[in-house]
């Protein structure tokens, strides 16, 4: 028996075309370079973009070819996510705080074929050109100056093309839409590509109430960068539900972004949660009356805030939530696009205590529909969702990648797989499934450890390179972490493993205090001890440190911490 319904491709142009017909007054807002505010409605939006497709396509853009931007959150970012897609083309994100030798092999990697970039952004730009050569560089003079006369103008090639006449590209819904590479922390960084289908399944899926609950009478600031897991896809739900966007432009400091809240108050927000932390620090810091900035700020209550990235300390959590600001908590990575589970409130929970609530909050949370996940033990079996038993999260489902984007040729993939970008007359590129990324039978191994509750809340534990083997037994780092940063005189705290000749490995914890605060090491212990730590899992050494060094995307970078403290005894 046939099925009777339409066989219409899931396609992000439909998106497009909804929000220029249905939301054409609806607002964006950009922040720009000298921190004014630029407004377009969405009607603006739908033709600028449809005018960049048909620009791209006036400069020979072929199906399937990649085109990077380089850009900070802001409209024409925006016009780029369904632009250049309805050209036919894939938007591949460069993350701009890598450094030049990265962004030079990875342009290289996916043999970009024209550049988008923030005229702001030319100097980092220059010192990279010589590594990889684009076709085109097309500068969006977000400075508001001239584009220097060996680039492309962005707002001239605009001008000139017709939006009216614009024709989509014809596609498939499985025809690939956008491209991000890996963080690159263990290895050379990989290529990940989504479709049509996989980028409006997941954009389905987590605007759904209990994860983003997107409405149309919604304000969004997302602070995520848009080069990160293409801004947790928020750009997409923002665009599919005509919501009012607030983009913070290059000015992502606490006090830029309480200043940016003031002006265009948002009912939601996104950032890593090492954003939340300077910020909520900031605004706490201002309530004291001898402060400069004191009464100059209000966090908009009510306000909903969706942070991930990196695991949320409870201590967090408490904090805003004192100001009225529940913080939502979504675990994934740039292979699951990325939102694979979110710790929402769920029904069993609503005669829990706070603290119960608090302790889930800071959990990984529930898987979301469409993703399976499993947790793989060392001993090769599936580990029962007890709450306890540990092991490798492993995940599928349509919107998770079954294969990788590599430089090199590799074998065809199998049936179903995704296909390859092939550039006209440079050669396919082959897509690499990458045995040691994915089971015999098909799960995305994500390199997390974890517990799952008979709830469904995932636990994570630890990243498996960070885990801290001591005697043969687990220490978890990310609770160490999480609880050392609920002490009222630490800002953050980083825990690594460090050799020892007894016990293999032991704990060493690198903090970093408040402002004006100070604390003796002696004092974590019965502090640890409190938060429920056997003795043997406490760190005998403790290093006093001015920041912990992040990744590009705002994550600890613990192997720089490691390289820092391996000559110390």
């Amino acid at each position: 028996m046939k099925s009777t319904m339409m066989p219409v491709p899931l396609s992000l142009n439909h998106l497009l075309e909804r929000a220029g017909t249905l939301f054409a007054s609806n607002e964006i807002v950009s922040r720009l370079p000298d921190k004014s505010l630029k407004r377009h409605s969405f009607g603006d939006y739908y033709r600028r973009t449809r005018a960049l497709a048909a620009a791209l396509q006036g400069l020979g853009l072929q199906k399937g070819e990649r085109v990077a931007t380089l850009c900070w959150n802001h409209h024409a970012h925006l016009e780029c996510y369904f632009g250049i897609p309805a050209a036919g083309g894939v938007m591949h994100t460069l993350n701009l705080r890598l450094s030049p030798d990265e962004l030079g092999w990875i342009a290289n990697d996916a043999q970009d074929r024209f550049l988008v970039i923030d005229d702001v952004l030319l100097p980092l730009y220059r010192q990279f050109a010589h590594l990889y050569k684009f076709e085109k560089v097309i500068v969006f003079p977000f400075s508001g100056a001239p584009v220097p006369a060996e680039f492309t103008d962005y707002e001239a090639l605009l001008a000139g093309a017709d939006p009216d006449a614009f024709r989509y590209a014809p596609h498939d819904e499985n025809d690939p839409v956008a491209m991000c590479y890996t963080s690159g922390t263990t290895g050379r960084p990989k290529g990940v590509v989504y479709s049509h289908r996989s980028t409006v399944l997941h954009t389905l899926v987590a605007s759904l109430g209990d994860f983003w609950g997107l409405r149309g009478t919604d304000v969004v600031l997302p602070v995520t960068p848009m080069f990160h897991a293409n801004s947790w896809g928020m750009p997409y739900g923002a665009v599919m539900m005509g919501v009012k966007l607030v983009f913070p432009g290059p000015h992502l400091h606490p006090d830029d972004l309480l200043d940016l809240m003031q002006l265009e108050p948002p009912t939601l927000s996104l950032g890593v949660p090492t954003i939340w932390m300077s910020l909520i620090q900031t605004f706490d810091a201002a309530q004291n009356p001898d402060s400069p900035s004191h009464g100059r700020w209000k966090l908009p209550v009510g306000m909903r805030s969706l942070v991930g990235g990196a695991a949320v300390p409870e201590a967090l959590i408490r904090a805003f939530d004192q100001h009225g600001i529940w913080i939502l908590q979504g675990w994934g990575m740039t292979e699951t696009s990325p939102v694979a589970t979110v710790s929402y409130p769920k029904a069993e929970l609503r005669n829990a205590s706070m603290d119960e609530r608090y302790r889930r909050a800071a959990m990984a949370g529930v898987p979301v529909p469409l993703v399976d996940l499993r947790v793989w033990g060392d001993d090769g079996t599936e580990q029962p969702w007890d709450g306890h038993s540990v092991g490798e999260v492993q995940v599928r489902g349509p919107f998770i990648t079954g294969s990788y984007y590599p430089q090199e040729a590799a074998p065809r993939p199998p049936e179903g797989a995704l296909p390859g970008l092939g550039r006209p007359g440079a050669g396919d590129h082959q897509v690499s499934v990458n045995p040691e990324k994915f089971t015999p039978d098909g799960w995305l191994r994500t390199g997390d450890v974890a517990s799952v509750d008979a709830m469904g809340f995932v636990k994570i534990t630890d990243r498996t390179k960070d885990l801290i083997k001591s005697g043969g037994e687990w220490i978890s780092s990310v609770d160490l972490e999480n609880a050392l940063m609920a002490h009222p005189a630490v800002a953050e705290a980083a825990v690594i493993a460090m050799p020892d000749e007894k016990w293999g490995e032991r704990p060493l914890a690198c903090v970093v205090l408040k402002p004006g605060r100070s604390v003796a090491a002696t004092d974590f212990g019965p502090h640890l001890l409190g938060h429920g730590f056997a003795k043997w899992q406490l760190p005998e050494r403790y290093e006093f440190i001015d920041a912990v060094p992040r990744t590009s995307t705002g994550k600890f970078w613990k192997m720089k911490l490691r390289e820092r403290f391996a000559s110390k005894t």
